[in-house]
Formats: structure tokens, C-alpha cells, sequence
């Protein structure tokens, strides 16, 4: 559920709706993504498919123009950043970077899952920004 660019596509609110949730970005299943991740220009970069570890900041042209504009979206609309996602991937690890996601994207009133795309809780509405 980790995207080449560092998005957690389980914190994607795609990926949380009740009815026909997302598969994320590298899941099979393109009838349920929204619009703007099937025609993802970061999961689809010819430079991508040359990497070992299947992330941006492998690849030669890294941090490229694309990553740049997702990330200052992200940052600007969200408070996240596929930057430091991807560093700390990089740094610490997949395993040790989902651990760190569970930890910060759970809903500390009733312990749902916490979708980046919203301020409050989609389970209890406990607003966490």
C-alpha cells in the first residue's frame, strides 16, 4: 500500500470509503481508483520500472518536477510530505516506516484508521487537525 512516491495509500480516503474502496496505487484493481491516480504520472515513469526498490528516490532523476508538485500539494493541502516519506523509507526501512504510519494515523479517541484527505475521524468525527 506504499506508492512509489511515498504515499500511503492506506491513508488515502479512496483507499478508507465504505463503498468500493482503492486498491492503492500499485493494486490491480483500476475500476475503484479515482481519476487523478489512474492516470499518475509517478506510479507510470519509465525511470521507476529501472529501480530495485521501486521508489523515487532511487531513481536518477530524483527528485524530478513531478514528485516536486505532488509534494508541495501534499504539504500545502495536508501536512505531508512524500519527501520525508521517502527518506525515512530510505533511512529506516518499509517495515520500520509502516510502524511509524500506524502509529501516527490512528484516530486516538477510538483507534480507526485516520485518512490524510480529512481533519476529523471518518469513524467517531474526532478532529485530529
Amino acid at each position: 500500500m506504499i506508492a512509489p512516491c511515498g504515499m500511503n495509500c492506506g491513508l488515502c480516503i479512496g483507499h478508507l470509503r465504505k463503498r468500493k474502496p482503492c486498491g492503492g496505487c500499485l493494486g490491480n484493481n483500476d475500476i475503484n481508483k479515482p481519476d487523478g491516480c489512474k492516470s499518475c504520472t509517478v506510479v507510470t515513469c519509465e525511470h521507476l520500472a529501472k529501480t530495485e526498490s521501486g521508489f523515487c528516490y532511487e531513481c536518477p532523476k530524483y527528485p524530478c518536477r513531478r514528485l516536486k508538485t505532488l509534494d508541495k500539494r501534499y504539504i500545502t493541502k495536508y501536512g505531508m510530505s512524500m519527501f520525508e516519506n521517502l527518506g525515512f523509507i530510505k533511512e529506516k526501512g518499509l517495515e520500520n516506516f509502516l510502524k511509524s504510519e500506524e502509529k501516527k494515523w490512528t484516530c486516538p479517541n477510538c483507534g480507526s484508521g485516520l485518512s490524510v484527505h480529512r481533519d476529523n475521524c471518518l469513524n467517531c468525527d474526532y478532529k485530529y487537525r
